[in-house]
């Protein structure tokens, strides 16, 4: 636990008590301050006495007191409307902040010299986050890995000379922390998301790039520039030469960045563009989504100052993420990804994109627009087995472009679909679970529908291990 400096003797309000707003109570009075807790939900009120924290009503109690309130990142602050307990603040003129904020200030003031690298954008912030972990720990630093992935931020150890604590930062927590300033602030892309909490895609966009407001000339902004909204922050971050620029590209060549050409990594910050690696035959970091996630994570491993050759190797033991085309096993020609994590059809499109011979294993509860934009990946796909409840909708669609086994069950479809995979022929044959759909209607997450997958897998190649002895 890191104790929350700044607030000794004062009085902090806290609203929103799931996960990391009980971690930030904690944090707060390890730190010393008088925190008053609260949240509209009976039972997390209930799970945060249980715990021995005080609770007060902030809707009724008067402000005058009140330090800051640090409001949970999944409580409106703008759209669709403020929140009430932001209203109160604002009108007593109490600042809103968030847990992130409250990181950045504490790392500052402890004088450790620890470093603090975030990581946001609309996709790939999960892995890109792991990746970048896990390469500090292989190349000797103290790597504190958190926030919207993980362990909340104060649950990390305390800061050491060598710490690098590794963020990643959702919209809404920047949105939450007007004085963060991160030592290495990674923005890898920008598609519509969000729009219910910040209104536009502008506005989405425009938080995304204030993760770079705050920095230094001694700190680094690492910028993809493959999307439009992305490319016109770099070049306004570039504009005000307030901190070191690297853009980040994957299919073109850039004059002053990195760069990912057929899989093959390219470091042009320097004097002489180099060919720093090949990020082919990286397994767990397969598409040109992941080479991004590479590339960025590169990126700021020299900017850590981390040799070439030590981050390389580390992206080589890479162990990947569950459920984010994570290779559960492969035998025999046949490689077994849990996609769990693909609710969407956006999502699925960069495992689809990634493998040919597929035997694909969709459905669920389905999202606006299904699976039609698809449609360009279906001949990368042997077979679909449809699950769950989408099944119909998936099936017109599929209809006359991809055959398909209504599976119904998760269980039925990877029987079928591993023993098809087994009998085709190929160099490599792809039994993916990418459901591009919630799991909502047979399962109460993904990650439970991605361990349901992986055991089944791991069943089915026991089962026919014992078979064939």
């Amino acid at each position: 636990m890191i104790p929350v400096a700044g607030f000794a003797g004062r009085v902090v309000a806290v609203f929103g008590l799931g996960k990391s707003g009980l971690s930030t109570v904690r944090a707060l009075q390890d730190g010393g301050a008088k925190v008053i807790a609260w949240d509209d939900t009976e039972a997390k009120r209930k799970e945060a006495a249980d715990a021995g924290i005080v609770l007060e009503d902030i809707a009724t109690r008067d402000w005058s007191d009140i330090a800051a309130l640090v409001l949970s990142p999944g409580v409106p602050l703008t759209h669709p409307e403020p929140h009430w307990s932001a209203k109160r603040a604002a009108a007593a003129g109490v600042e809103i902040i968030g847990d992130v904020e409250l990181l950045g200030r504490t790392l500052k003031a402890s004088g450790a010299g620890a470093k603090l690298v975030a990581i946001t954008g609309t996709n790939g912030k999960s892995t890109t986050t792991a990746l970048i972990g896990h390469m500090v720990a292989r190349c000797g630093g103290d790597a504190q890995v958190g926030g919207n992935i993980g362990k909340p931020v104060f649950e990390l150890d305390p800061p050491r000379a060598n710490s690098v604590y590794v963020i990643e930062v959702s919209s809404y927590q920047i949105d939450l922390a007007p004085g963060f300033a991160p030592n290495v602030a990674i923005l890898l892309n920008i598609t519509p998301d969000h729009i219910d909490r910040h209104g536009t895609i502008e506005n989405y966009a425009g938080v995304k790039a204030r993760v770079f407001a705050n920095q230094t000339a001694e700190d680094t902004a690492i910028i993809g520039v493959d999307d439009g909204y992305s490319s016109d922050i770099c070049t306004a971050v570039s504009a005000t030469r307030l901190q070191k620029v690297v853009p980040v590209s994957i299919g073109k060549t850039i004059g002053r960045g990195i760069y990912v050409l057929d899989g093959l990594l390219y470091d042009s910050t320097g004097t002489q563009t180099q060919k720093v690696g090949d990020l082919r035959p990286l397994r767990t970091l397969a598409g040109a989504h992941n080479w991004q996630n590479a590339a960025a994570a590169y990126a700021a491993g020299r900017a850590l100052g981390f040799p070439r050759d030590k981050i390389l190797a580390s992206f080589e033991t890479f162990p990947g993420l569950a459920h984010r085309m994570e290779i559960v096993a492969e035998q025999d020609g046949v490689r077994y990804v849990n996609d769990s994590k693909a609710t969407n059809a956006d999502a699925a499109s960069k495992a689809l994109a990634t493998y040919h011979d597929i035997y694909w294993i969709l459905g669920g509860k389905s999202k606006e627009g299904g699976i039609e934009t698809l449609i360009e990946y279906f001949p990368r796909v042997r077979h679909a087995y449809l699950i769950g409840a989408s099944s119909d909708e998936f099936a017109h669609t599929l209809e006359g472009k991809v055959g398909y086994t209504r599976a119904q069950t998760l269980d039925r479809a990877v029987e079928s679909a591993a023993n098809d995979a087994e009998e085709a022929e190929g160099d490599l044959r792809v039994v993916l679970l990418s459901p591009a759909c919630a799991s909502f209607d047979q399962y109460p997450n993904f990650e439970v529908r991605g361990d349901a997958f992986r055991a089944l897998v791991l069943k089915h190649l026991s089962d026919k291990g014992r078979a064939s002895a």
